[in-house]
Formats: C-alpha cells, sequence, structure tokens
C-alpha cells in the first residue's frame, strides 16, 4: 500500500473540512508522507464520503479509516462496515477487534473481500488499557489478536509507539509474517520516533502523527522534520 519502507501517516483528527483542507495541502507533497488518516469526528460531523473525497482530491496517497473502534461490533456486521468503506473509496480501515476472534476473522476477511486493505491493532497508546495497568483488557489479548491476524494475512499491524518494549515484543512475536507496524502515540503522547522505529527492528515502520503536526505553528515544517527522522531508516 505504501511506497516506501518507513514514514509518517498523518492524522487528521482536526475539528472542521478546512483545516483538513489546509492540513492535506501543506503534507501531500512532503517525501516521507505516505498517507492520510480519518477518524469519527470528521466523519460524523462532515459525512465520510465527503472528506474522503476531499483528501483524494488534493494528494493520491492512501486513505486510511479508523472508526474508534471497528472491530468490536458482532460479526454479522462486518460486510456492511466493509461495504462501506468500499463505496466510498476508503484505502484501508483499521480494526481494534476487542469483541473476539469471530468478530475478527469477519471483519478481516469482508474488508479483504472488499478490496480494504485491514490494519489490526491489538494493544493501545494509553494509560489503563491492558489489565496489568489497572484496565480492562487481558494482558496477553493483544498478543492473541495479533497472532490471529497474521494467520488471516493481513500485512498492516497497529502498534502502540510510545510503548516501545510492547513494540519489539510485537516484532519479535510476529517476525515470521514479516509484519508492517503503523504506531500513533509518538509526539504528543510521548512516544520518540527513532526509538520506536528501532523498536520494529527491520520491519516496515511508519508513525501515525496528528497533533504534533496539525497544532505546530509551522505544520509543514513539523512534518518535514518527522518525515526526515524516518527516512534515515529507509
Amino acid at each position: 500500500m505504501f511506497e516506501k519502507s518507513h514514514g509518517i501517516i498523518v492524522s487528521c483528527d482536526v475539528k472542521s473540512v478546512d483545516e483538513l483542507k489546509n492540513l492535506v495541502i501543506s503534507t501531500a507533497g512532503i517525501d516521507g508522507i505516505v498517507g492520510y488518516k480519518l477518524g469519527f469526528m470528521l466523519g460524523l460531523r462532515y459525512g465520510l464520503p465527503d472528506i474522503v473525497s476531499l483528501v483524494k482530491d488534493e494528494s493520491d496517497l492512501p486513505v486510511i479509516y479508523d472508526y474508534q473502534k471497528a472491530g468490536t461490533d458482532i460479526p454479522e456486521m462486518a460486510d456492511n462496515f466493509a461495504s462501506i468503506m468500499k463505496d466510498v473509496q476508503v484505502d484501508s480501515a483499521i480494526i481494534f477487534p476487542q469483541a473476539g476472534p469471530a468478530t475478527h476473522e469477519a471483519f478481516v476477511n469482508a474488508l479483504k473481500k472488499a478490496g480494504v486493505i485491514p490494519m489490526v491493532g491489538g494493544e493501545m497508546t494509553h494509560p489503563q488499557y491492558l489489565e496489568k495497568d489497572g484496565g480492562y483488557i487481558r494482558n496477553d489479548a493483544p498478543e492473541d489478536i495479533y497472532k490471529l491476524a497474521a494467520s488471516l494475512g493481513v500485512e498492516y499491524f497497529i502498534v502502540p509507539g510510545n510503548k516501545p518494549d510492547s513494540v519489539k515484543k510485537y516484532a519479535e512475536l510476529l517476525a515470521e509474517a514479516s509484519p508492517k507496524f503503523c504506531m500513533p502515540g509518538i509526539g504528543r503522547q510521548g512516544g520518540d520516533i527513532e526509538t520506536a522505529f528501532n523498536a520494529c527492528g527491520e520491519f516496515d515502520a511508519y508513525a501515525i502523527i496528528g497533533a504534533a503536526i496539525y497544532k505546530s505553528s509551522d505544520v509543514k515544517q513539523a512534518a518535514k522534520k518527522f518525515c526526515e527522522t524516518a527516512l534515515r531508516f529507509a
């Protein structure tokens, strides 16, 4: 999906279509920007078809949709979700299949059948997520999620860029699948891009960066700085 082995996915968690358009225009031509991630805020407020079209009008790069969090519904909803992703011309969709393996398998297979590339996440970036940290998710659940995803032919895995020890663990776990890692948590959530990329070892790595770019006083320069670091690993 991405032309480069390392790069930056811009997380477009801005509040208006004007901000979105300015963000894409400011970053689309920068070497190292590999795609754009859209979330629920713009999708719910303005309609997903319109915001996907806006991004595609300004850039040829892949558009990723993160419904925060798809994959937590019943398996029977998978085909409907995948059909919508295809219809609005999303290139890839993120799922966090916390509802269990039946939902996980259904959503991955439905997306693949629709021609939409699944990205599967298991561990998130925030505190109190896993049981050992006071969260609801059992400690080894992410490992089970990632292993099942790999067995289903998933190539792209969402891992927490601000937890390099976890990233290293998942890189070792998934080594035979030649994983491609996409990492939120870098920038304002405390993650460091060099540390996160190093934790991925030999595998392709992409930092998902939002506020550290779009809230910067100089959006283009902030994006360029992250890209320059990412491309040193390519």
